[in-house]
């Protein structure tokens, strides 16, 4: 029997689309203007964005501006890159073969293959939820000084504030989502301000030093760095969430369409570097320069702002930043797991169901670890959530470049040869660190 177009070098025919409920919802203009299609397709690159600034990204960046200055902005800057290169691949895969990830995977691998990518996928989604839990937790405990544990309670509640935003609609929640982030960018750009960093060591810093690899403990700072900066659960959401748009199923269509996310998606996450590369300067600038090169807490690093910067409104905004990240953690992580259910399995789920499930996962170890270590427990579970996040990342990546690097599945949006090799070769870069970090880790050594 010949096989329909549209299941070109898949298993199965895709029958579903992706987020059903909102699936081409938002209108894409007819009309020629740059500016107002850019503006229809700009929204999904800020909630891939997220993901790279929350809470599980800042011990890493405090810890490297603590410790050596300016010199790993060029860890961050390159880390960044690779995550262009990524979300790239994530958003075209699900334009042009209009299937999530999870979806890909099910429509191509065999069904046990398939059902382990999936437990796999939701233990790295439970994991991410874990941070963004312990950084709101710790936002709330320094704002309000709400104990840990009853801060745990607390964040339970955000599911009613993610459902009411799902029921009004996608565009609601790219721009709940865009406030946060915004908020974060304030909070930031006040502490830079106020930190006074030095503009030529900055420059300096995002050219790579030598120094990074021969120096030990510089380069597994870098590590943590580089190998957990692309989070899986965003190569799953970006190709579900682009198909939110409403543009022509066509070959032209599509191509508009890849041009556009890409815009999106890049100006997004340069957002994202600017943050990252803030929470390194901030830390440069006071800490290292202050000689407080041990702090790699957030919790150490609020207590220090307001004395070194000598302002109450430092650690303020410091934790404003901090909630605002969690809590936009947490609609991204919200969607992620959808996604992933109904794509891997294809069940479907009430979202409040899908929601109290991944965070009742969350919650248990988070509320265990408040209670019987209190603030260090919950340093320690950030750690872990990462290591998490780690170890599933090669099974999201590899899938993914090899799908978008099939003529059969991709047609004539095949990743040419130097996109090709350029997507192996960073795949293969993060796999290894990610191995090395989780080896090391394991066995203790820093």
């Amino acid at each position: 029997m010949q096989k329909k177009k549209s299941s070109i070098g898949w298993r199965n025919e895709n029958k579903h689309p992706s987020l059903s409920e909102v699936f081409s919802s938002v209108s894409v203009p007819k009309q020629k203007g740059i500016w107002k299609k850019l503006f229809a397709f700009t929204g999904p690159g800020l909630l891939i964005a997220v993901g790279y600034m929350d809470p599980g990204n800042w011990a890493t960046d405090i810890a490297g501006g603590a410790q050596f200055g300016y010199m790993l902005l060029s860890v961050i800057f390159i880390s960044n890159f690779f995550a262009i290169i990524l979300q790239h691949l994530a958003l075209k895969l699900g334009i042009v073969c209009e299937r999530d990830l999870a979806q890909a995977c099910r429509d191509h691998y065999p069904p046990l293959i398939s059902f382990i990518l999936w437990i796999l996928c939701e233990i790295s989604i439970a994991a991410c939820d874990l941070a963004e839990i312990i950084g709101s937790v710790l936002a709330l405990k320094l704002l309000f000084g709400i104990p840990i544990t009853w801060g745990v309670l607390i964040t339970a509640i955000d599911v009613l504030i993610i459902l009411f935003f799902q029921y009004k609609g996608f565009r609601y929640i790219e721009s709940v989502v865009a406030a946060l982030i915004f908020t974060i960018l304030v909070c930031f750009s006040f502490e830079i301000i106020s930190s006074k960093p030095e503009i030529f060591p900055i420059l300096k810093g995002i050219v790579p030093n030598p120094e990074i690899i021969k120096n030990s403990h510089s380069f597994y700072i870098s590590i943590g760095i580089l190998g957990a900066t692309v989070m899986p659960h965003n190569l799953y959401l970006h190709s579900s969430i682009i198909q939110t748009r409403d543009y022509p199923r066509t070959t032209e269509g599509k191509k508009m369409a890849i041009k556009y996310a890409t815009i999106d998606s890049t100006l997004s996450l340069s957002l994202a570097f600017f943050i990252n590369a803030a929470i390194l300067i901030i830390s440069a600038a006071t800490f290292h320069k202050a000689g407080y090169t041990e702090v790699a807490d957030i919790m150490d690093a609020h207590k220090l702002l307001n004395p070194i910067l000598g302002s109450s409104l430092s650690g303020v905004f410091f934790a404003l930043a901090l909630l605002a990240s969690g809590q936009n953690s947490t609609l991204t992580g919200t969607l992620a797991g959808q996604i992933v259910m109904e794509g891997f399995i294809n069940i479907k789920f009430k979202p409040w169901i899908r929601r109290l499930i991944t965070r009742l996962i969350a919650i248990v170890p988070a509320m265990i670890a408040s209670i019987v270590y209190g603030e260090k427990g919950t340093t320690e579970l950030l750690i872990i959530s990462q290591i998490i996040l780690s170890i599933q990342l090669s099974f999201a990546i590899v899938p993914l470049v090899n799908f978008t690097g099939d003529s059969e599945k991709m047609g004539p949006f095949v990743n040419g040869p130097i996109l090709k090799i350029s997507a192996w070769v960073i795949t293969i870069i993060i796999v290894f660190l990610n191995l090395f970090l989780l080896y090391n880790t394991l066995l203790g050594r820093r």
